[in-house]
């Protein structure tokens, strides 16, 4: 049996699938901060015997969470002489240039414990000044003196060449064996001083709490199994060792959500669907990402915190594009200073959670809104609900405030929640230059299937899938991923005068790399895949296009079939291109999959009629049409393949899936719901 586990911000989530493909789920609620306590939970609630697991793949949002409320340890920096300063001075590149409201991040490090060097390379790697060992003995004992727990080291051009930072890492480990370090070359070897520097510095910032957890999560595990194939998802789109995990967590950072969007690139495959918007809905956040082809695309161009006021964060690590926004099930609906009505970033959580939790929770969310407007049913909660109390709250905070009823407020409330949806799919697509009408949409999370119906309507996508195993998506998705890591070297070559076997031995000493790599977690040479790209501009351009490139020995029409790619790909991506002017490659970039084996997905048929799923009929309340009387369906009983009419509803465990007047849905073969515009 494979378990994947997800730990979100409200609920931990959980899909196992066995050796006949059959696949069983569950949902627990995340215990803070004891987070290991909450996948074990959702095991036994799930009955995963112990004997019978023997994959174990893991995603967190510890990572995430430790930065964004600050709760890792505390740490020093030691740099170059002269770079003291690099986090302060950052980037000169605002959100937006005449926001008088801008607030310059805070570095993670005081300035105090940001230590110099002697010791100096050039932008070739070559040696100027050699590293004085006195020195770092100085910096080991301020920072044993003021207590620091964990060490960034981080010197100008490591990216070409890494000795400096080995040697310090070394002399450190040798004065203070038990202090965590970490190299920036060992997580990034992409050039920017700034964002290299700040990678470092977040990795080793979250070491310490990112050990004790899979260290806690590995020991409990050890009890269920004797299997070592225990994984943890990476923000890429991949899975790697607990080990591994640990030495660079910050490559965790979108563990838990880039799973889900993994996941649809597979489920997409598998149903015939290459051009897909993956859209996430829990309890805290609503993600987005956008696969074109069948590709999901990843870029080391993220940041954290960053919005209008703030420039944010970067880690140069690979990340999968997506666009995540504060609005999910628990999303707080509030009035600001000017009178309007807001929904979120602020979110109710497990606790108190929603009104309708009973847990102390006094302000109305978004799953309110959809219990009181009948989407949601309160006989499906794990407790009894008071709907008293979630239309007092409502009406008190919300309907009081603009002279309307309850339900009046509740539809509000969904509207706006949409809204703010709405505007992350554009920024996802429309935005990018990407059509949404040429796109499926593939909601997943607890509250995706209720939501994305509405948004297709108003974006004018065709299709909606709601897979199976809807509300524990991400989690699915972990069980169809591959170990995968990411080598991004800086390269820096004109295309005209680049040298082809020098070209090839870089791409070969970078690919031995990958399986030395392999080789540690025990994996083979002849299950690694692997894919290459290069990061090309024209020359004098600061921003660079990702081309996919051959694997292989390159020959000069090679050559000249990867700059007519740039140019295309930079025309799709900047609206223009300039094929006389000279190309250059900034960076290297090798993808290796190790690949291990994946479920099979049964085929679901199932014979009946719509009659048997109907399990009642129920009040909902839909914009411009009031009450209606809907029929409810049961999603474990519905027939393959036989049409239901909108306005419907289908229940789940954990999910809702509302469709209106002039859609319509079917069960496909695997049992996803597709949601389609009724036919004329």
């Amino acid at each position: 049996m494979r378990v994947a586990t997800d730990i979100g911000g409200t609920f931990t989530d959980l899909v196992y699938v066995d050796d006949s493909g059959v696949i069983g789920i569950a949902k627990s609620n995340t215990t803070p901060p004891n987070f290991e306590k909450g996948v074990l939970d959702v095991m036994e609630k799930a009955d995963v015997q112990s004997g019978e697991l023997s994959t174990f793949i893991h995603g967190t949002t510890v990572i995430i969470n430790a930065l964004t409320e600050r709760k890792g340890a505390k740490m020093g920096l030691i740099t170059t002489k002269g770079f003291r300063d690099i986090l302060e001075i950052a980037r000169g590149n605002r959100p937006d240039l005449f926001n008088v409201r801008y607030e310059k991040p805070e570095p993670f490090v005081e300035r105090h414990l940001r230590l110099e060097v002697d010791e100096r390379l050039n932008y070739k790697g070559e040696i100027l000044s050699p590293l004085n060992r006195k020195d770092i003995e100085e910096c080991v004992q301020y920072f044993k003196s003021e207590g620091v727990e964990s060490i960034a080291v981080s010197y100008l051009h490591s990216y070409v060449n890494s000795a400096h930072e080995e040697e310090t890492v070394k002399i450190i480990k040798e004065l203070w064996p038990e202090v965590f370090v970490t190299a920036s070359s060992d997580i990034t070897k992409e050039w920017r001083e700034y964002e290299r520097t700040n990678t470092a510095v977040l990795n080793a910032y979250v070491q310490p709490a990112a050990t004790t957890y899979v260290d806690k999560l590995d020991r409990e595990l050890q009890k269920q199994t004797k299997s070592d194939q225990r994984y943890i998802m990476q923000s890429n789109g991949g899975t790697t060792k607990f080990n591994n995990a640990k030495e660079a967590p910050i490559n965790m950072v979108e563990s838990g959500p880039v799973a889900g969007i993994f996941g649809a690139a597979v489920l997409g495959e598998l149903i015939g669907e290459k051009n897909i918007i993956a859209f996430d809905i829990g309890g805290t956040t609503a993600k987005c990402s956008l696969i074109e082809n069948g590709e999901v695309k990843v870029s080391t161009d993220y940041y954290i915190e960053r919005d209008s006021r703030n420039a944010g964060y970067p880690i140069k690590a690979p990340v999968v594009d997506i666009v995540e926004i504060g609005n999910g099930g628990g999303s707080i609906a509030w009035i600001d200073n000017a009178g309007s009505l807001k929904v979120g970033p602020q979110s109710a959580g497990a606790m108190p959670g929603p009104v309708a939790y009973g847990l102390g929770g006094t302000e109305p969310t978004t799953t309110d809104a959809n219990l009181l407007a009948g989407r949601l049913s309160p006989k499906n909660f794990d407790y009894e609900v008071d709907m008293d109390e979630v239309r007092e709250a409502i009406q008190t905070k919300v309907g009081n405030q603009f002279g309307i009823t309850a339900e009046e407020a509740a539809l509000g409330i969904i509207r706006i929640a949409n809204s703010n949806m709405l505007n992350a799919l554009k920024l996802i697509s429309i935005r990018k230059g990407y059509n949404p009408q040429d796109f499926t949409l593939l909601a997943f999370g607890g509250g995706g299937s209720m939501h994305a119906p509405a948004l297709a309507l108003e974006l004018g996508v065709k299709k909606v899938v709601v897979p199976i195993a809807s509300p524990v998506f991400s989690a699915w998705g972990m069980l169809m991923t591959d170990l995968r890591h990411d080598y991004i070297q800086t390269y820096i070559k004109r295309m005209n005068e680049l040298s082809l076997d020098e070209i090839t031995a870089q791409w070969d000493e970078i690919e031995n790399r990958a399986l030395r790599h392999y080789e540690d977690e025990g994996m083979t040479e002849d299950k690694v895949e692997f894919h290459r790209f290069a990061d090309m501009r024209y020359l004098g351009q600061e921003h660079t296009v990702k081309v996919p490139v051959p694997v292989g020995k390159w020959s000069e029409e090679d050559k000249r079939d990867i700059i007519e790619r740039f140019h295309t790909l930079h025309e799709k991506n900047y609206t223009f291109k300039l094929e006389d002017s000279p190309t250059e490659i900034v960076n290297l970039h090798v993808t290796a999959f190790g690949k291990v084996p994946k479920p099979v997905i049964a085929k679901i048929e199932r014979i009946g009629t719509v009659l048997e799923a109907r399990k009642e009929f129920r009040a909902v309340y839909f914009e411009n049409k009031g009450w209606i009387n809907t029929p409810v369906y049961d999603r474990e009983k519905l027939p393959s393949n036989k049409v239901i009419k909108g306005p419907a509803v289908v229940e789940e465990k954990a999910a809702v899936t509302v469709i209106y007047e002039g859609q319509q849905l079917h069960l496909d073969n695997y049992g996803n719901i597709i949601i389609e515009m009724e036919e004329k």
